[in-house]
């Protein structure tokens, strides 16, 4: 089990902040976020766009095979504008 956060706008299109997800162990990035995106549909459109974090490490959506222990914090953090 890991924690994902959400941010801005993944937190709208969720519908929450945070949720605990059962996830396999050995999981590449890319087959982590469609593991998401199963739950939470919505989050597709910010599919080319996101950020992914894995233990406060960026993270291309991609092969890279990722080890989770239980409790790891995966986050995802749209697109940041500012001015």
């Amino acid at each position: 089990q890991v924690s994902v956060l959400y941010f801005a706008r993944s937190a709208e299109l969720a519908g929450l902040r945070c949720e605990t997800l059962s996830v396999p162990r050995e999981i590449t990035s890319l087959q982590l976020w469609e593991e998401i995106v199963k739950v939470h549909p919505r989050l597709a459109v910010i599919r080319d766009q996101v950020i992914f974090a894995v233990r406060q490490e960026y993270v291309l959506l991609g092969d890279q095979l990722l080890v989770l222990q239980p409790g790891d914090e995966v986050a995802i953090i749209p697109p940041i504008s500012g001015g």
